[in-house]
């Protein structure tokens, strides 16, 4: 079989399993899946530039999602005025101080002698710290105590939603030339620790600095590029239209909305899949693959190993922020528990493999297959355990399988990924 077959096959098994569960349930739940699986297939994509391409592993794909997920909110919002007038400029202020102390610091500890650069650059640090939180505490005590229980933050800039998408994607890649510019040079295994371990700095910061987000308060209500469905509820043409379809308002008004959502999201998908394509198949990305193959071979080549790591590493990581800014604007709520390694590394990861590391189609592929299977296994483990304790009486065992259900997720991902590595080591589509 060609790889064009296989991969055309492999998309059309796909998409029936996505239209049977319309079928079979409902096409609320098709179209559900479909959304989600366009968003996994985004961050896929991402993991999969970094990783497939370059052989950058790593594991805090779910910090990018989140900042994704803030973009949303400090873009899209309105201001809230009160806020901004009771601490806003005091909060400003502060933030400045402190990055203002942090390049002094480094200034110091390059142009100093270096007999007491040391002593300058830790009463430099000392000094900043308190100056910044004598500046910057007040600010947010004042703006946290505003409507606490409504807002408690300073808002965002209340632009148009679709443009937080790219922001999202360029908020990402800022903290990834941070954290690039300080990890890339460890070896794979400590970046992948760093990485890690940045991105629960992010989550922390997320759910604790109530007047940047309101934290664990969370921010619904955020603006949607689609209608609201009981504006179309409220339109007679519409409900006219649903009638005539078979349909109630009701029913119709949340299909069309999820259908815009799915135009919106495919678009973006084919976008991000035609760059990467052509990206991949450039003489930039032959070089990135050789450097993925060989480092110690490409830098005798004179190729700056390191330079070519950060531009990559920011290019995925942009993609995944893209991707946490539509899957924030698709549920409608920023809600920072949920950023959880389990949902936002493991499971993307898993995509990626699956699919095909180093194969943008396979990653695409993945995304949407490993989704369907993690919405689905749930419900299909639960018949399956009610199946099989149709005929046992209560007791102790009975309970232990159906309280079982709910790991049925975790333990179908590790047999999946088992059965693809021990057939298919290199994926379902494996790079040419």
């Amino acid at each position: 079989m060609t790889q064009t077959m296989r991969t055309t096959l492999l998309f059309a098994l796909v998409a029936v399993l996505i239209i049977g569960t319309g079928i079979v349930q409902s096409w609320n739940s098709a179209l559900f899946i479909l959304n989600m699986g366009l968003v996994s297939a985004v961050m896929a994509l991402g993991v999969n530039l970094q990783w497939g391409l370059a052989g950058l592993f790593n594991v805090g794909i779910m910090g990018f999602v989140a900042l994704g997920g803030l973009a949303v909110v400090l873009t899209s919002t309105p201001p809230v005025t009160e806020a901004w007038a009771a601490g806003g400029l005091r909060i400003i202020g502060g933030l400045v101080l402190g990055a203002l102390s942090i390049a002094l610091a480094i200034l110091t500890w390059q142009k100093a002698p270096r007999k007491w650069r040391g002593y300058a650059v830790a009463a430099i640090i000392i000094g900043g710290f308190f100056l910044f939180r004598a500046v910057f505490d007040p600010g947010v005590a004042a703006v946290e105590a505003y409507d606490a229980a409504i807002s408690g933050n300073l808002g965002g800039l209340g632009l148009p939603v679709l443009l937080s998408w790219p922001m999202g994607g360029l908020l990402a890649a800022g903290a990834a030339w941070f954290i690039g510019k300080t990890a890339l040079g460890l070896r794979s295994d400590y970046l992948a620790i760093a990485t890690l371990g940045i991105a629960e700095i992010v989550i922390a910061v997320l759910k604790n600095e109530d007047w940047l987000a309101r934290g664990v308060k969370n921010v619904i209500g955020l603006p949607r590029p689609v209608p609201y469905e009981i504006d179309l509820q409220n339109d007679p043409a519409f409900v006219e239209r649903a009638a005539s379809l078979g349909l109630d308002a009701t029913t119709a008004s949340t299909l069309w909305v999820k259908l815009q959502y799915s135009l919106l999201l495919t678009a973006v998908l084919v976008l991000i899949l035609v760059l990467a394509q052509l990206s991949r198949n450039s003489p930039w990305g032959r070089m990135m693959r050789a450097i993925r193959d060989n480092e110690t071979a490409a830098r005798a080549m004179g190729k700056d190993v390191t330079k070519r790591h950060l531009q990559v590493f920011i290019l995925g990581s942009a993609i995944c922020g893209i991707a946490g800014a539509m899957m924030t604007t698709l549920d409608g709520a920023l809600t920072p528990t949920t950023y959880q390694p389990l949902r936002f590394t493991f499971l993307i990861w898993v995509m990626v493999i699956v699919g095909g590391s180093g194969n943008n189609l396979g990653a695409v592929l993945g995304g949407f297959l490993i989704w369907f299977l993690w919405v689905q296994v749930e419900p299909m483990g639960q018949a399956l355990i009610n199946g099989i304790t149709m005929g046992m009486g209560d007791g102790a065992l009975k309970d232990h399988l159906q309280d079982s259900v709910q790991h049925m997720r975790l333990l179908t991902m590790g047999v999946v990924l088992l059965v693809v590595l021990r057939f298919s080591p290199r994926g379902l589509l494996p790079e040419r």
